[in-house]
């Protein structure tokens, strides 16, 4: 047979004065714990709390100043992209025009002679339009990669701003008052700045280069079109 075994509970009795006195070690323990917080220290030291005030308004400012940025980016990519389209536009309407006179001129041989040898014109044209368009394409690259190398500037300066925030959020009344916010950008030697420099002006230009490309390209298509070859 199985053998049953009682259970038995103990109450240790607690009298109203050992009660109090817990809740009281326990409040005591607790004010001591707030008033050894960082920021308890901070708040008590008005070098300290006038330092945490203004870099969070710092902070506060390097945010608005990059919103600003983002938002003039997103709108100079926008007005690139309607360039390179009204650039295209063009030369696809300049083609047009050009197959339609050459297929007009067919039924006139005499004409089409006369023609063909100013094929120059409208070529001159289709130059003159493009290198419009690219000088346009190129002011707005320019403006698209400066706003890129301030707003890299901005938010290097940002995020060191925000460590020291949290630094003397951590270290309270010991944070060093003289200490500045670093922007821990990495230092490169001259050479490598010479090895990458040409690598990264082509890269940030490949767009003004690709019209420059098709435009050299376009010259010569009104002669080919109006003489037939």
């Amino acid at each position: 047979m199985a053998e049953t075994r009682d259970t038995h509970i103990v109450e240790i009795p607690v009298d109203q004065e050992h009660k109090h006195h817990l809740c009281s070690m326990t409040t005591t323990n607790m004010f001591e714990a707030i008033d050894d917080h960082p920021l308890t220290e901070i708040s008590e030291s008005p070098g300290h709390l006038l330092l945490l005030k203004l870099w969070q308004r710092e902070e506060d400012l390097f945010a608005k100043r990059i919103a600003r940025k983002e938002t003039r980016m997103d709108s100079v990519k926008a007005e690139l992209f309607q360039l390179c389209s009204f650039f295209f536009i063009f030369h696809g309407f300049f083609f047009t025009l050009l197959f339609t006179s050459w297929t007009s001129e067919q039924n006139h041989p005499d004409q089409h002679h006369s023609v063909c040898k100013k094929w120059w014109i409208p070529s001159m044209v289709s130059l003159c339009t493009s290198l419009v368009f690219v000088f346009l394409v190129q002011v707005k690259v320019h403006g698209y990669w400066k706003v890129w190398e301030q707003l890299q500037r901005e938010r290097n300066d940002g995020r060191a701003v925000t460590r020291c925030i949290q630094e003397l959020r951590m270290k309270g009344a010991s944070f060093d008052l003289s200490k500045e916010p670093q922007s821990g950008k990495r230092m490169k030697s001259s050479s490598v700045e010479i090895k990458w420099k040409p690598v990264t002006w082509c890269s940030h230009n490949l767009l003004t280069f690709c019209l420059v490309y098709f435009t050299g390209l376009a010259f010569p298509v009104s002669k080919f079109v109006l003489c037939g070859l």
